[in-house]
Formats: structure tokens, sequence, C-alpha cells
């Protein structure tokens, strides 16, 4: 048997629940992996609490790094020893999962598990962010929200890198701090100033190309607001709460602007597509190039934990469960 968090109904933090299961087998194609770190996200506590149903009961976790203790059938190029670390495969919240052969990125030499768990989901969610939903280009100005979170973080980063000006928004000194520290050129402290009036005038008035907008609810409105003609507002997340239905026509009135809902596994449906992110996300991280920051590692049997403190806004950097 091996410890897993289980959900057997949905709900608050409370249903995570910490127990023993059977031992997954991979099938052909599929790894089976030894657990080293397994990253928390938004996603996994709207599959909790049911706003993306899944058949209950389930693990949670869709993202992780480990040591492939098994190799299925029909699998080349990877044997029993490797670190592998993967992203949109269910069930990470625990001591061992299978995880297809097609989604396992070979974590390179020099880089810990850890390091390559939390930059996984995040990691790739911000290459998609800023070279294919915007492709930052050097002078544009782009708004990040929640800039000291975790995807904040590295969107900073990689606008940065593509030669960017970035403005992003967080709560506390703490955070804005970090958020300078990834190269953030303003920073707003929307708690205490209207950021949409900030960003105005920041800008002298003209807006900004992209807002990347990971809160959802609260933020929408002026998020439009803050774009310049033919901007793009790319809301990929809703840690505030979904964002109610909108008039197309209210992207008419502020100036043409575009808006998308993305999401990551659209972005690597591709083993080409994954691979290519993959590579050049872990040779920024092996470069130097990008940082990530853990901001949390608890035990797997404290994953109520971690799923309180990242819904209470307590949290910056990348939060990690450790089954081991």
């Amino acid at each position: 048997m091996v410890d897993a968090v289980v959900v057997r109904a949905t709900g608050g933090a409370e249903v995570l629940e910490l127990t023993q299961v059977d031992p997954p087998e991979p099938g052909p194609g599929d790894l089976l992996v030894e657990v080293a770190a397994a990253g928390v996200n938004y996603i996994d506590t709207y599959h909790r609490r049911g706003i993306y149903p899944k058949d209950l009961p389930f693990v949670p976790g869709n993202e992780g790094a480990g040591v492939v203790r098994a190799v299925g059938t029909e699998v080349e190029g990877v044997d029993t020893g490797d670190v592998v670390a993967w992203a949109d495969v269910a069930g990470s919240y625990a001591q061992q999962v299978v995880v297809p052969a097609r989604s396992a990125y070979p974590v390179p030499e020099g880089v810990g598990a850890e390091v390559a768990a939390a930059a996984m989901l995040q990691g790739l969610t911000a290459h998609y962010l800023v070279t294919s939903t915007y492709s930052v280009k050097p002078g544009d100005t782009v708004l990040v929200h929640a800039a000291a979170g975790g995807v904040g973080l590295l969107l900073v980063q990689a606008a940065k890198a593509r030669g960017g000006r970035v403005i992003g928004t967080v709560s506390t000194a703490e955070k804005e701090e970090l958020a300078r520290e990834a190269g953030a050129d303003e920073v707003i402290r929307y708690t205490e100033k209207d950021f949409a009036d900030e960003v105005a005038r920041i800008t002298d008035g003209t807006g900004v190309a992209a807002v990347y907008d990971g809160v959802g609810k609260d933020t929408f409105d002026r998020s439009l607001s803050c774009l310049a003609p033919r901007g793009m507002l790319a809301l990929f997340g809703a840690s505030s709460g979904a964002v109610p239905p909108v008039d197309p026509q209210r992207l008419n009135a502020a100036g043409s602007v575009f808006l998308t809902r993305p999401t990551l596994a659209h972005h690597i449906a591709t083993p080409e597509e994954f691979r290519w992110r993959c590579d050049e996300l872990f040779a920024a991280i092996s470069a130097d190039r990008l940082r990530v920051r853990i901001g949390g590692r608890y035990p797997l049997a404290e994953a109520r934990r971690a799923h309180e403190d990242l819904e209470g806004r307590r949290t910056t950097g990348k939060l990690l469960l450790l089954p081991g």
C-alpha cells in the first residue's frame, strides 16, 4: 500500500484525506514514478470544490517530479532510476503515480526534483502566455496580476526576458519586494491604490499591450480598462471566483481589444510542443535566467494546510507537497 490524498466528497480543504491505496500499475506507454515532490496549484482547489467536476473519489494534483521505478511496455528512452517531471497528469498527491511517458520530461542534471516539480505547471503556463497567448515584444508594457505568486513571479521574469516592461500588482510590502527582485519595473499595491488608475498614470494614459490575469472576478473589469486599443486580456485563472458572462460589445468599447481564456492542456497537446516548451523552460532554469521560488513545503499529510494557505493568499511562490 502507498500513501495518497483522496477526495471522497467535494468541499472545503477538510475533505482532503490522507489514506492508503493500492500501488498503481503502469500500463503500456506508462511510467511508475516515486513522487519526490508534487506541486500545489489553484486548479487543485477547483477540483476539490467541484468547480471543475471530477468523478469521485479521486486523488488530486496535476504535476510533480520523482524517480522512475518501473517502465511499461512500449516505452523507449526512459529507464528505472531516471528523474522525470510532469504536468497535467492527475493523481500526483501520492507516494507513487503513473505518468504517461509522453507527458514525462527528463529533468536535466543540476536541477533538483523539487525545483523541477515547482516549475512544471506554472512555468509552462508562463511560457505559453508570453510566447503564444500574447507574444511579448521588446518595448511592450504588460500588466501581471498577483506578481509575487507562483505564476506571477515566473511571468514577470519571462516577460522581462523578452524585452517587456512589466507592471505587477501585489497586496503587501513583502510581496512588492519579491516582484521587484523578479524584475518588475513598477509594482502597484492594490490594497492601497486603484491599480487601473495607477496603470493609466504609469503609461501616460495609453494602457498596456496585455494583461495577464489569474485572479478573475475581482480584477476583470478594471483589467479590461487597462488595455491599450487592440490589447489582449489573458484570463488564465480565477482565484477570486469566476467572471460573470461578458457582452462582446464591451470589447469594442474598450478599444477593439481581445479576450481569451487559455489553459495549459491546449498548449502541450502534442509531444513536440510539450518538449519545446520544457526545453526552453529548463534551459532558462539551468542557466539561472529563470529562478523558481519555492514558498512552502508541506508533508503529504498536511495537504489541507497547503490548500488553506493558498486560498487564504498567505503564500508567495510555489507550494509543494513532499510525500517522503
